[in-house]
């Protein structure tokens, strides 16, 4: 009996997940709640992230909370995205309502798992056998639940938006964890211009890990070599604030058609291999336009994630991730696509995009 292919990924894949933890595991790390970065929304996803100044939805309260205040109704947004060759799943749900003419809040989950893994570790049984009765399935999965709330200032075009997070992460019986962190957004609009600001992790987010050190002692032991040199990782994770700031513009073309264009920069407080980096910060830039027909046909791009990307040979190359995406809305019915990095030309994950918007006016008709 043999294992397919697919499945030596899933093992490969947990195995690099779990292991990462104890190998070079710090209190504070370049990259932690990660799946927190990769975006919610076909629509906003098609280009290339780089919404902040403009999200006015449901999504808002991923993209910028202060965004919930433009709401005329109550909203419901569902995504779907597989990674990995359909290994890992990612999948996003929130619900969005005004308060009254100058507040709004909402609630939304996002999910990134990995299912159905081989747990091969009592694989061989106490005679020496290989027995595949004795594999077991688990699954590792990232949870994120937020809470949103929006309000407009005295200032004429000015809002603001809190976002308070739960973050729960589990490693099947391995490991597990709980965090808890806010975020803060700004939105100011002027005329036909657009400024948005979004602070991640503003207060720092704290995740405290539980590790089932008798499950970690049955990896050990399956380990063919070095077992007992692998340490159990730190019980604390920490991650820093991650700022993205954006400046965007409408253009009306003649009288259904109209055209969105936003620059963003996207800041971290480590160093890291973007295109822009220091020892203590490091930047990137996304552009991306939203391109529609009387706001019923969409047309978006984008590019971003501009990156230094280490060869084999050691020399680097500028790697960047190109999107693509299309909608379509009908009283209040929204569905859109997106095909994220385009040609593979960098070394972010990519995949077919789906989400579904809709409007609560359509049930009032």
């Amino acid at each position: 009996m043999f294992l397919k292919l697919p499945v030596l990924k899933k093992i490969f894949f947990i195995l690099t997940a779990c292991f990462s933890l104890g190998i070079q595991a710090q209190a504070i790390r370049k990259y932690s709640n990660e799946f927190l970065n990769i975006g919610v929304d076909a629509a906003s996803l098609g280009m290339s992230n780089s919404v902040v100044a403009t999200s006015n939805d449901v999504n808002s309260g991923y993209w910028n909370p202060a965004g919930l205040t433009q709401l005329k109704d109550k909203q419901l947004s569902l995504m779907h995205a597989s990674y990995f060759a359909n290994i890992a799943n990612y999948d996003y749900g929130a619900f969005a309502m005004p308060l009254d003419d100058k507040s709004a809040v909402a609630l939304s989950i996002i999910r990134f798992g990995v299912d159905d893994i081989l747990d091969t570790t009592e694989l061989i049984d106490s005679d020496g056998q290989i027995d595949y009765n004795r594999i077991n399935l688990f699954s590792t999965a990232d949870y994120a639940f937020t809470f949103s709330y929006a309000r407009k200032t005295p200032l004429k075009g000015l809002s603001y938006g809190t976002n308070a997070k739960i973050v729960r992460r589990i490693i099947g019986d391995f490991a597990s964890s709980w965090g808890f962190g806010l975020d803060l957004g700004v939105q100011y609009q002027k005329n036909k211009w657009s400024f948005g600001l979004m602070i991640r992790d503003i207060t720092t987010t704290f995740n405290a890990w539980s590790i089932n050190e008798g499950s970690v002692k049955k990896i050990q032991d399956a380990s063919p070599i070095n077992g007992d040199a692998q340490e159990l990782p730190e019980t604390t994770e920490i991650t820093l604030p991650k700022l993205q700031f954006g400046l965007a513009r409408t253009f009306k073309i003649k009288s259904k058609f109209s055209l969105q264009t936003e620059l963003d920069f996207i800041t971290r407080l480590v160093e890291t291999n973007d295109i822009i980096s220091t020892s203590s910060i490091s930047a990137t830039p996304a552009f991306g336009f939203q391109f529609d027909y009387n706001k019923i046909i969409f047309l978006r791009g984008g590019v971003g994630n501009f990156q230094d990307i280490t060869q084999f040979d050691g020399s680097t190359e500028l790697g960047f991730q190109p999107n693509f995406g299309v909608g379509f809305n009908y009283k209040g019915i929204s569905i859109d696509y997106a095909l994220t990095d385009i040609g593979d030309q960098s070394a972010a994950i990519y995949s077919n995009v789906f989400s579904v918007k809709l409007d609560w006016s359509i049930f009032k008709k």
